[in-house]
This record gives C-alpha cells, structure tokens and sequence, in this order.
C-alpha cells in the first residue's frame, strides 16, 4: 500500500519536510502515525492532541486506509 503523509504547522518544521510517501501494510491513519513516531525527530507524533486527516477530511487514528490514500497530520489549533 501506497501512502501520501503531510506535514503541517510545528510538526513540520520539526521533521524538515512537507510530505513523503510511505509503503506498508497500514489498517489504519494510527498504523502510518506509530511507523513515522518511530523515526528520528518524530516524537511530536506521540502527542495525544494530535489531530489527522485521510483525503483532506478530518478522521480519527483509527480510519481505515486504501491504497493512494493521502494522510495529513497536524497540531490543534487554539485561538487567542
């Protein structure tokens, strides 16, 4: 399975990148999270705030995925 990841806002900034594309066996939008938290700098993953989308709609960790799905991941957004 094919998956596009998106980075936005700090969490961006704390792995360096916009996007990739990761390949795997992923059930869920959680499956794809806990492979990248794993990786160098992406403890920002682990955050329980954390808030997800699977083709540009807002969804939970546990979302199932399809083949060329395209993942975002991003913080809560808190007004002021």
């Amino acid at each position: 399975m094919n998956i596009t990841v998106k980075f936005f806002a700090r969490y961006r900034e704390a792995l360096g990148v916009d996007s990739l594309k990761v390949q795997g066996d992923f059930a869920t939008v959680d499956d794809v999270r806990v492979l990248l938290a794993q990786r160098n700098g992406a403890e920002v993953l682990e955050e329980q705030n954390l808030m997800c989308a699977r083709n540009e709609e807002l969804c939970q960790l546990d979302e199932p995925l399809a083949d060329g799905d395209e993942v975002a991941f991003f913080p809560t957004v808190t007004g002021g």
